[in-house]
């Protein structure tokens, strides 16, 4: 079902896909319920015969984006195959370049800070993403305390550009994260080296 128009769409999913962009757009207090009637151009009536009030849209809204970000992504790289490193640029791309999925997903961690439940479905889904990264970098990296750091260092990349204002000199943004990402998940052996955990046992 393409996620660009309402045409093949429920009323229910309707309601959903208008609260997400009010959400993207400006946040919960964003999604009222009149104001997205008038956005579908129904009346705001119609809004009960889908939700039994507007908690219940949001837990649903919050319901799509898991499982757009999780169970969807998920399913798509391993479609769509490739080693390690291509899945891990491809789940990126899919959730932090996507166009949909990005400017739910800030809004959602902005969300979060001030709504614990909130920020408990955020963390689930942030396990399942850094759990994804540890299984793909853990198939060329043996050392698990390395898996970790590599994972938070590739996720933080991922989250982190889009708050990031500095510039790279005669570099774009582009070929800096490009750079950063080789080098997160350079299969280049990184044993002995001065100050790892491992050294320190």
């Amino acid at each position: 079902m393409a996620h660009n128009g309402f045409a093949t769409r429920t009323p229910r999913e309707r309601w959903i896909e208008e609260g997400l962009r009010a959400l993207a757009a400006g946040g919960p207090d964003a999604v009222r319920v009149e104001t997205l009637a008038k956005q579908l151009g129904v009346t705001k009536g119609g809004f009960y015969g889908s939700f039994a009030d507007r908690d219940a849209l949001l837990t649903a809204m919050l319901d799509t984006w898991e499982r757009e970000s999780t169970d969807e992504v998920h399913e798509r790289i391993e479609r769509e195959g490739g080693d390690p490193k291509k899945k891990i640029e491809r789940a990126g791309l899919l959730t932090f370049s996507s166009d949909r999925l990005l400017p739910i997903d800030l809004a959602i961690r902005d969300w979060a800070r001030r709504d614990d439940e909130v920020a408990e479905r955020l963390r689930r889904v942030d396990n399942r993403r850094m759990a994804l990264l540890r299984e793909m970098i853990g198939t060329f990296c043996s050392d698990p305390d390395e898996v970790e750091a590599r994972s938070v260092l590739a996720f933080c990349l991922l989250i982190g550009e889009h708050f990031l204002a500095a510039e790279h000199g005669d570099r774009t943004r582009a070929q800096v994260l490009a750079r950063a990402g080789d080098l997160i998940l350079s299969r280049t052996p990184k044993a002995g080296r001065p100050g790892s955990h491992q050294a320190s046992r």
